[in-house]
């Protein structure tokens, strides 16, 4: 089992790492603080757009771009476990994973159109995606149901002579509030009495279809987590052509299986990365700071707590790099109890981490001053994104019982 990076990896890696350092994460602060300039929180200001464009073309300039692609014709020649690494250092910015156009939802997005998609559908939302040029959503969550449990999804999708037509409501879609995001990929129920895993379908939707409305912006601990957010909206009766469903009647769960296992370890990749960045400054911050005759990391168990950090951050890398080696084999289902413990872990480990960091800052950590707040609050998110852990456990559970012949 070989968790290096390959002589490729290393180089793109490398390069990520100096690109994030020198040039994205100096600019984070001054993203975000223009948020709402426009009069509209999810608007880009002029600075915000000259900002990221900037920058993504220079991350194309440099060869950086749909890195994500790590098992599809025409990717960058790296493994998962290569791209594990890469993902890692990505994690260190919040705008690094658009730059380099390996931003959710819309990696899983194209992953879908570029496996399931016709050529249409190809032309007119893959094409434009794999340039950075739109956005788009993934709407599955729903309101009123325990979306954890998928099989609960409820959306309405049904065939009315040459167009099927979609009611209900989602929400947490990420992103849909953005004016350059132009698509959603909808998971809908289309046969109420079909069997448990086949009664589900996913569609393709323009996000301007008469009838989709956006209800508000989701906040997430009090923030609305401008200009990316995460979107309420509400379907009445939209109406698309019988090609706008992908893949085929009754085959939801079978592209949601294949979209959600690598976004979920792409996440736990970037986590690894947020959960270092954490632990830098929170060691900077003991080192800068006296009290009681010491530096704060000599203070109490400040010690002990770095060291934990350390050793989190190490086991939830290890665990990541292990997973990712399982999907180079070819086998997702082998992989998937190892996907579900990683995201378990990752999640854990760095908001654990970020809460030790917090608590080193004082009041800083949670104010606007540090980036710490801003980090705990999407971490704690990212243990119900994708699956909750209570999910996963189950899964990890289940795959264990049957290994040992009690399932």
């Amino acid at each position: 089992m070989d968790l290096g990076l390959t002589p490729r990896g290393r180089e793109l890696r490398d390069a990520v790492a100096t690109m994030v350092r020198d040039r994205i994460a100096p600019l984070d602060a001054e993203f975000h603080a223009e948020t709402g300039g426009t009069g509209n929180c999810w608007e880009h200001t002029p600075r915000q757009t000259e900002i990221l464009e900037t920058l993504k073309a220079e991350a194309r300039e440099r060869g950086l771009w749909n890195l994500w692609r790590t098992h599809l014709p025409g990717g960058p020649g790296i493994t998962t476990v290569d791209y594990a690494w890469i993902a890692e250092e990505m994690g260190q910015s919040w705008l690094a994973p658009e730059v380099f156009n390996c931003n959710a939802p819309d990696t899983g997005n194209m992953e879908v159109f570029a496996r399931y998609g016709t050529d249409a559908m190809k032309d007119r939302w893959l094409e434009p995606l794999m340039r950075g040029e739109i956005r788009s959503a993934y709407l599955m969550t729903e309101p009123d149901v325990a979306s954890s449990d998928a099989t609960n999804i409820a959306m309405d999708c049904r065939r009315d002579g040459d167009e099927w037509v979609l009611n209900g409501e989602k929400w947490w879609s990420t992103g849909a509030g953005d004016p350059r995001c132009v698509v959603h990929i909808v998971m809908c129920r289309t046969d109420p009495d079909g069997p448990r895993h086949a009664s589900h379908s996913m569609v393709v939707v323009p996000h301007d279809t008469p009838g989709v409305t956006i209800l508000r912006g989701l906040q997430v601990f009090g923030d609305d987590e401008a200009p990316h957010g995460h979107m309420h909206i509400r379907y009445e009766n939209v109406r698309v052509p019988l090609d706008a469903m992908l893949l085929g009647e009754g085959r939801g769960f079978e592209i949601a299986q294949g979209r959600l296992g690598p976004g979920r370890i792409h996440h736990c990749m970037r986590a690894v990365g947020m959960a270092e960045k954490c632990l830098t400054l929170m060691v900077e911050r003991g080192a800068a700071r006296h009290a009681f005759g010491s530096d704060l990391n000599a203070l109490g168990g400040n010690m002990e707590r770095i060291a934990e950090a350390r050793i989190g951050i190490e086991g939830a890398r290890l665990l990541c790099l292990k997973a990712a080696w399982a999907m180079d084999q070819g086998d997702m289902k082998a992989a998937a109890p190892l996907i579900s413990q990683v995201k378990i872990m990752a999640p854990r480990v760095a908001l654990r981490v970020c809460d030790e960091a917090i608590q080193m800052h004082g009041g800083a950590g949670v104010s606007q001053d540090t980036d710490l707040a801003r980090t705990y609050g999407h971490l704690r998110t990212l243990r119900l994104v994708d699956g909750p852990d209570a999910v996963h456990l189950r899964t990890v559970a289940r795959a264990e019982l049957r290994s040992r012949g009690l399932r």
